[in-house]
């Protein structure tokens, strides 16, 4: 599968951004997807990921009650909804996809989209 992310660019903290991931193929629906991020600086790391039916989310619990994934199987996208954005949520967001269950680990998953970068000034 392919992945293509959008949707980044620069918000005040307290604002709200939406990301997109599109994916190729005809077996999305099998895939968990997953949005992690990375800081300049710093490794990447988990934000959260949905079960291919879309039934299941986890978080990390740094954007618990803020982030909402949600995903479209009949199109082929998954999207990260952000609200209360946070200076610290600074980084560029990538979705990825697996088999089976969301792991928080980055090297569980075998694709990745190219990133698009979040910048939320204080």
């Amino acid at each position: 599968v392919q992945l293509q992310a959008s949707g980044g660019g620069l918000v005040q903290a307290g604002g709200s951004l939406r990301l997109s991931c599109a994916a190729s193929g005809r077996t999305f629906s099998s895939y968990v997807m997953a949005w992690f991020r990375q800081a300049p600086g710093k490794e990447r790391e988990f934000v959260g990921g949905i079960s291919p039916s879309g039934g299941y989310t986890y978080y990390t619990d740094s954007v618990k009650g803020r982030f909402t994934i949600s995903r479209d199987n009949a199109k082929n996208t998954v999207s990260l909804q952000m609200n209360s954005l946070e200076p610290e949520d600074t980084a560029v967001y990538y979705c990825a996809a697996r088999y089976n269950n969301i792991l928080t680990i980055s090297r569980a998953y075998n694709y990745w989209g190219q990133g698009t970068l979040v910048t939320v000034s204080s």
